[in-house]
C-alpha cells in the first residue's frame, strides 16, 4: 500500500514536471491597449466607427471619443448620458444615447460641434428610450432604440418611425438592405422602406440575434447564447457547434471573410470563415478585459475592441505574430533554429523545442543555463551550452564537451571531421570520431574569449573580442597551436562590435559603420551602403547575422531590423527594412538572434518570448499628414483654438504658438516620425521626431508658412502639411506709430536746430549787452520823462473831463430847472387846452434820452466802466438805476438829481430807497459813500 502511495506521488510529480516544463502558447498578432486613463473618460465603450481620414470615434459611457492616432479627445454626451452608438457617414459623426440623437460635425477650428436631430421630433419621443444603433442607407440614416427604428431623410430631414409590439432587440445592414430582430415577429427586412418578415423561427425569438452575415448559401445568423445556424429558404439549421459555451455579444465579418466574436466573460475569438476557431484572445494574454461589448475592422484592416474596461486595437493584418512567454517558462531567447520540422529555442534557461503535433514547447533534458548557439552542421544539430558543447537527437540532449563557454562552432575547409569551437577560454577542436562527435584538443597559444570567429583562410582566423580588438590568428596545419597571434590595428574595438561572414565576405561592424575586408589587399574598406544604413538609422547594435539557408544578411539599428539579399539586377543589394525600432524589439543588444522558417517567414528571439516576421506582408500603406488644431498662447491657462481652414492673422501679444498634427495610423510596431520647418523664422526642416505637435514661443512679427511632413517606417508620407499666418507688428512698431515717430523725429531735428540757433543768438547777444544796458538805461531815463508828462497830460485830461462833466451836469440840471419853471406857470396860470402840445414839448426835452446818452458817454470817460462794474456786481439794476448810481457818483443831492431824472426830490429818495434794497445794503452803509468807493 506504502509503494502504491509513493508511486502515485512520484506519478503526480512526473505530471508536474511536465506541465512546468511544457510551454502552452499563443502566436498572436500584435495588440494595444488604451486604458481609461490613456483616453481621459469612462471604462465602457459601446460602439466604434471609422471617418473618411481614418480617425476612429467610440461612444463611450461618458461621451464621444475622437483618436487620431496621436492623441485622444473627449466630447461629453449632449445631455450627459451614456454614448451607446456612433456612426460615421461622410463628413458627420452621428451618436446616440439616453432621449436623444443626432451629429457631430468638425468646426474651422479642428473641434466638434454637436447639431441634435431628436429635437424635431422630441414630443414623439417613448419616455426612457435609449438608441442602440445607427445605420445608413444612402439618404437614410436609421436610429434603433429597443422600440423603435426612427428612419431619417437627411436630404428632405423627415422621419419616419418604425414600432415594435414588445421590443426592437439589434438592427444589421448587409449590402445594401437593413434587417432588424423583433421580439414577438422575428427576423425582418426593409423592402420598399417597408418591414417585411424573413423568418419567425422559434428560436430566433427565444434569442439574442448577435450576428447576421450573407454569404453564397444564405444567411449565416449568430445567436447570443445558442450557436450558429445558417438561414436559407426560410429553413434554420445549426452550422457549428463550436461557439455554443460561449456567451456572445458583439460580431463582425472581416474582409478576408473570417468572424470575430466578442463574448460576455471569455474575451474574444477569431474565426475562420467555417468556423473553426483560430484564436482565443483573453485578458490574460493581451485584452484589457474578457467583456467584449463592440467589434469593429478598420480601412487597414486592424481590429478595435470595445471593452467593459478600456479599448483593445489588434493588428490583424500586422507582418508580426508575437509569442509572449508571461509566465517566464522559456526565458530570453538567445538563439532558434528549425530543424526537421522542428523548432528549437535555445534560452537563459535551456533548450526548449515544438513539434508539429503538440504543438506547445518543451524542455530538453540536460540542458539547464545558458544556450549560446544552435549550429546545423552536417544534419546535425550542435548546441553551444554554458556547460559545454551538445549535440541533439530525437529531441535529446548529448554532451560531447564540457569545456564551459560554447560560443560558437565552424565547420574547417577540407577537414570534414574537425570542428572549431570557440569559448570562453579560446579556440578548441572536436573531432568526428567513432561515430561520434568529442573533444580533441584546445589550441595553444590563444587564450581570449572567442565569441566572434571567421575564417580568412583554413589556418587562419579572426576573433573579435569587444574590450581588446581584433586578432589575426595563423594556426598550425594540425589545428593543435597557433603560430602567429597579432591585433588588426586598423580595426577599432568598440561596444557591440562583432565579426561576420557572409557569403564568403568577412564584415567587421561597429558604431562607426561597416567595415568589408578586400580579398585582394587582405585590408577593411568602408562598405558604403550599410555604413549608410547605421549613420541614417542610428546604431544600435554591431550584431550581423547571416542565414545561408534564406541566403540573406540580417543587420539591427536603433530604427528597425534590415533584411538585406542579393540584387536581382545589379549587384547593389536589396535592402528591405523592417520598422520594428530597438525599443520595441525587447531582445538583449548584441544578442539579437533571427532564424529562417520558410517561405519568408523569420522568428526574432526577445527577452520574453519571440516575433515572427513574414517579409512578404512588408507593404507601403498610403498616409496623410492631418493638422488637428492650432494653439494660440499655449504657455497660459487660456488657451485659444483658432481657425486651421484660412490663414491667420495674430496679434504680436499672441506671438506664442502651438500646432498639433498627425497620422492616423494604429500599427503597434510602426514608428511615425515627423519633421516641421517655419519658414519666415527657420527655414530647414526639423530633426525626425514621434512628438505630434510642436511649439513656438516669443515669435517676432512677420509672414510665416508652417509646413509639416511625415515618415512611417522608413516610408516618407508624400504629402506635406502647411498653414501660412501672419504675426502682427507690436503697437510701437505700428505704421501709425513710424509715423508719430517721424513727427517727433523731425520735431527734435527742428528742437535741435532751434536750441543751436538760440545758443549762438545768445552769443552774439551777450557781445551786445554792454552796449544795450547802456542804450537802455538812457531809453529808460527817457521813458521815466515821458510818462510824467504823459502822467500829467492824462492828469488835466481827466480834470477836463470831469469840469466838463460838471458843466454838463449843471447844464442839464439848469436846463431841467428852467423848463419845470416854464411848465409849472403854465400850468399855473394859463387854462387853456391849446397850450398842451407845448407842454407836451416841454416834456420831451426834460426826459431827453439823446442828453442822457451824451452824459453817459461823458460819464465813461471821465469814469471809464463804472456802469460795466456796477451791473456786474448787481445784474437786477436797471437802466434808470444805473443812471440813479451815475448821478450820485458825481455826488449829486437829491435835489439836484430830481430835475435830471424830472421827478421830486422825495421821488428821488424814493429811488434811493429801492436801490439800497437791490444792492442789499445794510442800513448803516450809505449808499452814496458805497458807489463813490467802487
Amino acid at each position: 500500500m506504502r509503494f502504491k502511495i509513493i508511486k502515485v506521488k512520484l506519478l503526480f510529480l512526473l505530471l508536474l514536471c511536465y506541465s512546468i516544463l511544457s510551454v502552452n502558447a499563443q502566436e498572436l498578432p500584435p495588440i494595444q491597449y488604451y486604458s481609461p486613463i490613456q483616453y481621459g473618460a469612462e471604462n465602457q465603450n459601446w460602439d466604434i466607427s471609422q471617418s473618411a481620414n481614418k480617425y476612429i470615434y467610440i461612444a463611450n459611457s461618458e461621451g464621444l471619443l475622437e483618436f487620431n492616432g496621436s492623441d485622444w479627445n473627449v466630447y461629453k454626451s449632449p445631455n450627459e448620458t451614456i454614448l451607446r452608438s456612433v456612426h460615421v457617414k461622410d463628413s458627420k459623426i452621428y451618436t446616440g444615447c439616453y432621449m436623444e440623437f443626432g451629429y457631430w460635425s468638425k468646426t474651422s477650428i479642428g473641434d466638434l460641434e454637436y447639431t441634435s436631430l431628436s429635437n424635431k421630433i422630441k414630443s414623439k419621443l417613448i419616455e426612457d428610450e435609449q438608441f442602440w444603433n445607427i445605420e445608413s442607407v444612402d439618404d437614410w440614416l436609421l436610429f434603433q432604440s429597443l422600440n423603435r427604428i426612427y428612419i431619417y431623410n437627411s436630404k428632405i430631414e423627415e422621419f419616419k418611425i418604425i414600432d415594435s409590439e414588445l421590443a426592437i432587440l439589434k438592427m444589421f445592414k448587409i449590402e445594401n438592405s437593413i434587417y432588424f430582430q423583433d421580439k414577438t415577429k422575428g427576423l425582418m427586412v426593409f423592402e420598399s422602406s417597408q418591414p417585411k418578415l424573413l423568418s419567425n423561427h422559434p428560436i430566433l425569438l427565444d434569442d439574442v440575434i448577435v450576428g447576421l452575415f450573407k454569404d453564397l448559401n444564405g444567411y449565416v445568423v449568430i445567436t447570443q447564447n445558442k450557436g450558429i445556424y445558417r438561414l436559407s429558404d426560410n429553413t434554420l439549421n445549426k452550422i457549428s457547434s463550436s461557439l455554443d459555451t460561449y456567451s456572445i455579444y458583439s460580431t463582425t465579418q472581416l474582409k478576408d471573410k473570417s468572424y470575430v466574436i466578442g463574448t460576455i466573460s471569455d474575451g474574444f475569438l477569431h474565426v475562420s470563415e467555417t468556423f473553426q476557431i483560430l484564436n482565443t484572445i483573453r485578458q490574460e494574454n493581451g485584452l484589457g478585459n474578457n467583456t467584449v461589448l463592440s467589434v469593429f475592422e478598420d480601412m487597414d484592416s486592424n481590429l478595435w475592441l470595445g471593452l467593459d474596461n478600456g479599448i483593445n486595437c489588434i493588428n490583424m493584418s500586422s507582418p508580426f505574430l508575437i509569442y509572449n512567454d508571461d509566465k517566464g517558462n522559456l526565458g530570453t531567447i538567445y538563439n532558434s533554429v528549425l530543424f526537421n520540422d522542428v523548432l528549437y529555442l535555445g534560452t537563459n534557461q535551456g533548450l526548449f523545442y515544438k513539434d508539429n503535433v503538440t504543438k506547445q514547447f518543451s524542455f530538453i533534458e540536460g540542458t539547464k543555463g545558458q544556450v549560446w548557439c544552435l549550429k546545423i552542421i552536417d544534419n546535425q544539430l550542435f548546441c553551444g551550452h554554458n556547460k559545454g558543447t551538445f549535440v541533439i537527437t530525437n529531441n535529446k540532449a548529448k554532451l560531447i564537451s564540457n569545456i564551459e563557454g560554447t560560443w560558437d562552432i565552424l565547420p574547417i575547409s577540407n577537414h570534414p571531421n574537425l570542428l572549431l569551437q570557440g569559448n570562453f577560454y579560446g579556440l578548441n577542436i572536436l573531432e568526428y570520431k567513432n561515430n561520434t562527435w568529442q573533444f580533441r584538443n584546445k589550441i595553444e597559444g590563444f587564450n581570449n574569449s572567442s565569441r566572434f570567429i571567421v575564417f580568412t583562410n583554413p589556418n587562419q582566423v579572426l576573433v573579435n573580442h569587444e574590450y581588446k580588438g581584433v586578432f589575426k590568428i595563423d594556426i598550425d596545419s594540425e589545428f593543435k597551436k597557433t603560430t602567429k597571434v597579432e591585433t588588426v590595428k586598423q580595426l577599432k574595438k568598440g561596444l557591440f562590435s562583432s565579426l561576420t561572414k557572409h557569403n564568403n565576405s568577412i564584415y567587421y561592424t561597429f558604431k562607426d559603420g561597416v567595415l568589408q575586408l578586400d580579398k585582394n589587399t587582405q585590408l577593411f574598406k568602408v562598405n558604403t551602403q550599410l555604413t549608410n544604413i547605421i549613420k541614417n538609422q542610428g546604431y544600435d547594435s554591431g550584431r550581423l547575422i547571416s542565414d545561408p539557408e534564406s541566403n540573406t544578411l540580417w543587420m539591427f539599428t536603433k530604427k528597425g531590423i534590415n533584411c538585406i539579399k542579393p540584387g536581382k539586377l545589379s549587384k547593389q543589394p536589396d535592402v528591405v527594412f523592417i520598422p520594428l525600432s530597438s525599443n520595441k524589439r525587447e531582445s538583449i543588444t548584441g544578442y539579437e538572434s533571427i532564424s529562417s522558417l520558410g517561405n519568408n517567414r523569420f522568428i526574432l528571439g526577445t527577452s520574453k518570448g519571440y516575433k515572427i516576421l513574414d517579409i512578404s506582408q512588408f507593404k507601403a500603406k498610403a498616409y496623410k499628414v492631418n493638422l488637428n488644431s492650432i494653439k494660440i498662447n499655449p504657455l497660459t491657462d487660456k488657451k485659444e483654438l483658432i481657425d486651421i481652414t484660412t490663414p491667420g492673422d495674430f496679434k504680436n501679444k499672441n506671438n506664442n504658438i502651438e500646432i498639433s498634427y498627425s497620422v492616423a495610423e494604429y500599427d503597434k510596431y510602426l514608428n511615425v516620425e515627423y519633421a516641421t520647418k517655419l519658414v519666415g523664422f527657420y527655414d530647414n526642416w526639423s530633426e525626425w521626431s514621434d512628438n505630434s505637435s510642436v511649439s513656438y514661443k516669443n515669435l517676432p512679427y512677420g509672414d510665416y508658412t508652417f509646413k509639416v511632413k511625415a515618415r512611417v517606417g522608413d516610408k516618407d508620407v508624400q504629402d506635406a502639411v502647411s498653414y501660412n499666418f501672419t504675426i502682427q507688428k507690436p503697437w510701437y512698431l505700428s505704421n501709425y506709430m513710424v509715423i508719430v515717430y517721424f513727427v517727433l523725429g523731425f520735431g527734435i531735428v527742428l528742437l535741435v536746430n532751434y536750441i543751436y540757433k538760440q545758443y549762438y543768438k545768445k552769443q552774439k547777444q551777450k557781445l551786445l549787452l554792454k552796449t544795450q544796458r547802456e542804450l537802455e538805461l538812457k531809453d529808460l531815463e527817457n521813458k521815466q520823462h515821458l510818462m510824467k508828462l504823459n502822467n500829467e497830460k492824462l492828469k488835466n485830461e481827466i480834470e477836463s473831463k470831469n469840469r466838463e462833466l460838471a458843466i454838463s451836469t449843471m447844464s442839464l440840471i439848469k436846463k431841467n430847472e428852467f423848463l419845470n419853471t416854464i411848465k409849472k406857470e403854465l400850468n399855473d396860470n394859463v387854462k387853456t387846452d391849446n397850450l398842451k402840445p407845448v407842454i407836451k414839448i416841454i416834456d420831451k426835452n426834460i426826459n431827453n434820452k439823446n442828453d442822457w446818452k451824451l452824459f453817459e458817454e461823458a460819464f465813461n470817460n471821465a469814469d471809464k466802466d463804472f456802469l460795466k462794474k456796477i451791473k456786474a456786481i448787481h445784474p437786477k439794476l436797471t437802466s434808470n438805476d444805473l443812471r440813479l448810481c451815475a448821478y450820485l457818483r458825481l455826488n449829486l443831492s437829491s435835489k439836484e438829481i430830481a430835475p435830471l431824472l424830472n421827478i421830486s426830490p422825495r421821488s428821488v429818495e424814493v429811488k434811493r430807497y429801492r436801490l439800497r434794497k437791490k444792492m442789499d445794503l445794510e442800513h448803516e452803509t450809505s449808499l452814496t459813500d458805497y458807489i463813490l468807493q467802487l
